[in-house]
């Protein structure tokens, strides 16, 4: 794993050299064809298999034209280079490395932060960080239309990513201010802390645009034409992840050490520094990259056309034949670079969008997207709705999987932190839990995946809904381990002797394991089941998912110290734990973690998958 890691970034940094600083001309250019990961590549100038780019339509004929002309601005590639597949994935897997060091620095700690240098309450920094958590996970859903619509995925990176900076950098100012010393810690004043955060919510925003962009810009980078390609696409998801957790464990040890025991402001430099050189590389790499048009429309419009043209139609039936409904021919459809959707029956109301009436076929009515839409814009829409149940079960899993960046490391801070002659810092215990993600997905790879092929005798073996729902049920355990680790700690309180930190262990590593599970196969799946026309908007619906359990966590908590705190009572969650039962709130999670396995269990059996319809040319 660790070799694996290292050449990533070691190639990551040789190509770099190669191309710009003893490459040739040649050499700048894009080979077409062999989309090997590592091997030789082979020259194929016929882009007739592995074409990625879409082929725009010129002209707009009064009977297929379903908001195409904007399309047709797209026609000419964003760089006049051709595409080479085998580095495009290195530089983009090299990038995540950087970028999610750059993040975690600055997330994993936070609420340790908060709580020595702006002296903030645990009730109140736990809260904070699950909201700037929950914007990290929400701006996707912006930079998701920008990307779709207008910017496309180059675009969209290269500017977020110089916000993502811009904030790094009026973080790590803002803890050049000295409030401690001598191990005491006045009060931060004001310019401090709204230096801080405002740079944390230029990082929000900045990470926001890179996380919508990013994951599908790597992904298109592969063609869907063969199986070959297919695999290797999904390989490039798994390689993703770990990449973004080799970030998070050298933020959680390195960078937590520094922060901790040497400086804050360095500690925060370094994330700063991670993500300059991630634009660096990231502009010598631009002329390898395989960039996708953006569609030139809005993919929420498009919901909102589907909707529209139903409800003017309302009072009309849905033909039983669904060769009736409107849909552009497979030539248009492919000119256009859409891919056709196959009719399904499930929410029949919105076939009404799809009707052709005979005011539909007067003059240039067929062109107006308000009042007629294809079948396959119907069916994006569906697609959408059909998701929307295993999307809020993420949001609730979200919500518990966030206890790792608050009430994890507030445990962790009330026991006691050396394990044998080491001192670990609370919030270091989370290296342990991305080295547990990487060893659940070596298992995965190496022995479960290949079992369940045998078992199921398919290529995929468990399917992504399978894999999420096993995520899903670890976070049970996950949950119900934290809760009886607190019962102990309170009652080794009791009798006057700390608890070792070492007691963590065990929740982190179910936490692993549902990350492991949950998280890659969620992002996978809602990109497969994507629209071709809205893929980072799915891909952040996704991460929209992680924003909203933020958010559904700081209300938790927000609740639970109302409720649990009255009466003179401290509550479940005090400053001074020992006073408290964190062990009630874990257990509470647990429960409704539980709750939400159920539902999910019963909404993925009847989730029915898109049906893509291929062009027959």
């Amino acid at each position: 794993m660790w070799h694996m890691v290292t050449k990533i970034i070691l190639k990551f940094l040789f190509i770099i050299v190669e191309d710009y600083f003893g490459g040739t001309p040649q050499q700048h250019q894009r080979r077409e064809g062999s989309f090997s990961f590592g091997g030789e590549m082979e020259q194929d100038d016929s882009l007739e298999i592995g074409e990625q780019a879409p082929l725009i339509a010129k002209s707009c004929s009064s009977s297929h034209c379903n908001d195409t002309t904007l399309e047709e601005e797209h026609d000419e590639p964003l760089f006049p280079y051709r595409y080479n597949i085998n580095k495009a994935p290195t530089i983009i897997l090299g990038f995540e490395c950087l970028e999610s060091t750059a993040y975690y620095g600055i997330a994993t700690n936070m609420v340790v932060y908060l709580g020595t240098v702006l002296n903030g309450s645990n009730a109140s920094n736990a809260a904070n960080v699950a909201i700037w958590g929950g914007t990290c996970y929400f701006t996707p859903l912006i930079g998701a239309v920008l990307t779709d619509s207008f910017l496309g995925n180059y675009k969209t990176i290269l500017i977020s990513l110089l916000i993502y900076l811009l904030g790094a950098m009026m973080i790590t100012v803002s803890a050049l201010t000295p409030s401690c010393d001598e191990g005491s810690c006045h009060s931060a004043n004001g310019g401090q802390a709204l230096a801080f955060f405002s740079g944390l919510y230029l990082v929000a925003f900045g990470s926001g645009g890179v996380k919508a962009a990013l994951l599908p810009f790597g992904a298109d980078q592969f063609s869907d034409d063969n199986i070959e390609e297919r695999q290797r696409k999904s390989s490039f998801f798994s390689l993703f992840y770990v990449c973004l957790t080799i970030g998070g464990l050298f933020s959680s040890t390195v960078i937590v050490w520094i922060q901790e025991n040497l400086s804050w402001a360095l500690g925060f430099g370094i994330t700063a520094v991670c993500l300059a050189i991630a634009l660096v590389g990231f502009l010598l790499g631009t002329p390898v990259y395989h960039l996708r048009a953006p569609s030139g429309t809005s993919s929420l419009k498009s919901v909102l056309q589907v909707v529209i043209a139903a409800f003017r139609k309302i009072r009309l039936e849905v033909p039983l034949d669904s060769r009736l409904l409107y849909e552009v021919d497979d030539t248009t459809a492919q000119n256009f670079g859409h891919q056709r959707l196959a009719h399904s029956e499930e929410l029949r109301f919105l076939d009404k969008a799809a009707i052709v009436t005979d005011f539909d076929r007067k003059g240039t009515n067929l062109c107006n997207s308000w009042r007629l839409c294809t079948v396959t814009r119907v069916e994006e829409l569906k697609i959408l709705v059909r998701l929307l149940p295993i999307w809020i079960a993420g949001v609730v899993f979200s919500a518990a999987y966030c206890q790792m960046a608050t009430t994890f490391i507030q445990q962790g801070s009330a026991m006691n932190t050396k394990i044998k002659s080491f001192s670990v810092p609370p919030a270091s215990l989370s290296s342990f839990e991305v080295v547990s993600v990487m060893a659940w997905v070596l298992a995965y790879n190496k022995i479960i995946a290949p079992s369940t092929r045998r078992i199921y005798n398919n290529e995929m073996g468990l399917s992504q809904l399978q894999r999420i729902g096993i995520g899903q049920f670890l976070m049970i355990l996950a949950m119900a381990t934290a809760a009886f680790t607190e019962s102990r700690r309170l009652h080794s309180a009791e009798a006057g002797a700390e608890l070792t930190i070492a007691w963590q262990l065990p929740q982190y590593f179910f936490a692993a394991g549902s990350e492991a599970f949950c998280f890659i196969a969620q992002h996978e799946f809602f990109y497969s089941q994507a629209p071709e026309t809205m893929k980072s908007m799915c891909t952040a619906i996704s991460l929209l998912a992680i924003s909203l359990g933020s958010y559904l966590s700081s209300l938790i908590l927000t609740l639970v110290v109302l409720f649990s705190a009255n009466g003179g009572s401290p509550g479940w969650i005090p400053d001074d734990l020992n006073k408290g039962h964190l062990d009630y709130y874990f257990l509470l999670l647990t429960s409704i973690c539980t709750l939400n396995f159920t539902a999910y269990v019963f909404t993925s059996r009847n989730y029915r998958p898109k049906q893509v319809i291929l062009h027959t040319l």
